[in-house]
C-alpha cells in the first residue's frame, strides 16, 4: 500500500526558504498540503511554488532578536497556530579561519547557530501553548561531524546546532519535537560557486556513494516525513540525508588494486608481500 504524507491544515516556516535548499523543502511542505511561510532578509527573484500553490514570503533577518519575535507574533495573527518550523537560514563563504580572523568566524556563528536557537525559542511560545504541539527541524550539515578546512566556524556551528536540538527535544518534550537534518553536498543555482561548471559538479558527485550530489527536493521529502505522524516517535534524532557520506580518500590512495585480490597467495618473481 502506498503511504502518502498529507499536511493539509499545517502552518510551516521554512527560514531562508527563498532559494537553494530551503525552496526546495518549502516546495516539498507546498506539495504534501502545509500552508507555508518563508522568511529571509531579502525578497526572492519570484514567488516559491509548487504542486498549484504558493508560499507566503516574509522578511527577517533572523539574527536580530526583536525581528523574530515580531515575525512570530505577526504569524500567531494571521495564521493562529504554527505546526512546524524548519531553521535552514545560514551558510558561510569559503576562507581559511586564520586569514578571516575572530569577527568573521564570530559572524558565522552567530548566523548558523545562535540565530537558529533564537529562532527556535520563539517558535516554541507558539507551540508549547497549543493541545497538537509541534515540531522543529535544523537543518544541519555533514561539516558538523567532519573536519571542515575552510568552514571551521561554520562546521564547529553546525556540530553545536545538532547538540543543541537533541538538548532542546529533552527540554521540550513531549510537546514538541526537535530533530536534525543532516545534508551533505546539495546541487542548488549555487552549486558552481563551489564545485565549478557542470563537469566539476558532477566529478564532485562521482565521490559521494550514490554517485551524485542531492537534489533540494530530497532534503524537503525529509523534512516532510520528520513533520508528519509517521514521525511521531522521533525526536533527538539525526538523520543523515548525504548519499552514503563521504569515499575515504584511503581507497583512492591505495596501491593494491581488485585484480591483485585474484593473484596467487604465494610470491612469485619480481613481486613483493605486504604484512597488514
Amino acid at each position: 500500500m502506498a503511504v502518502t504524507i498529507d499536511l493539509a491544515g499545517q502552518v510551516a516556516v521554512v527560514t531562508g526558504g527563498t532559494r537553494g535548499v530551503g525552496a526546495g523543502i518549502a516546495r516539498s511542505l507546498l506539495t504534501a498540503g502545509a500552508e507555508v511561510v518563508v522568511c529571509a532578509r531579502r525578497a526572492p527573484g519570484g514567488p516559491v511554488r509548487a504542486a498549484g500553490r504558493t508560499a507566503r514570503f516574509q522578511p527577517l533577518d533572523v539574527t536580530d532578536p526583536d525581528a523574530v519575535e515580531g515575525f512570530f507574533r505577526s504569524l500567531r495573527d494571521t495564521h493562529g497556530h504554527l505546526d512546524l518550523l524548519v531553521n535552514n537560514a545560514g551558510g558561510s563563504p569559503y576562507g581559511l579561519i586564520a586569514a578571516d580572523g575572530p569577527r568573521r568566524a564570530a559572524r558565522v556563528l552567530e548566523l548558523n547557530l545562535t540565530a537558529p536557537m533564537t529562532v527556535a525559542l520563539a517558535a516554541y511560545g507558539l507551540m508549547c501553548r497549543q493541545e497538537t504541539g509541534g515540531s522543529i527541524v535544523m537543518v544541519g550539515s555533514v561539516s558538523g561531524t567532519r573536519p571542515s578546512p575552510g568552514t571551521a566556524a561554520y562546521g564547529a556551528a553546525k556540530a553545536g546546532l545538532e547538540n543543541l536540538a537533541r538538548t532542546l527535544a529533552v527540554e521540550w518534550a513531549p510537546v514538541v519535537r526537535v530533530n536534525t537534518l543532516v545534508l551533505g553536498m546539495v546541487r542548488t543555482e549555487r552549486s558552481h560557486l563551489h564545485y565549478g561548471d557542470a563537469d566539476g559538479i558532477a566529478a564532485v558527485g562521482r565521490t559521494v556513494p550514490l554517485g551524485r550530489l542531492a537534489e533540494p527536493a530530497e532534503a524537503g521529502d525529509a523534512c516532510v516525513f520528520l513533520a508528519s505522524g509517521l514521525a511521531r516517535y522521533i525526536t533527538g534524532a539525526s538523520l543523515a540525508v548525504h548519499g552514503g557520506g563521504e569515499r575515504p580518500a584511503f581507497l583512492d590512495a591505495a596501491t593494491v588494486n581488485a585484480a591483485a585480490d585474484a593473484a596467487p597467495s604465494g610470491p612469485t618473481e619480481g613481486t613483493t608481500t605486504q604484512e597488514e
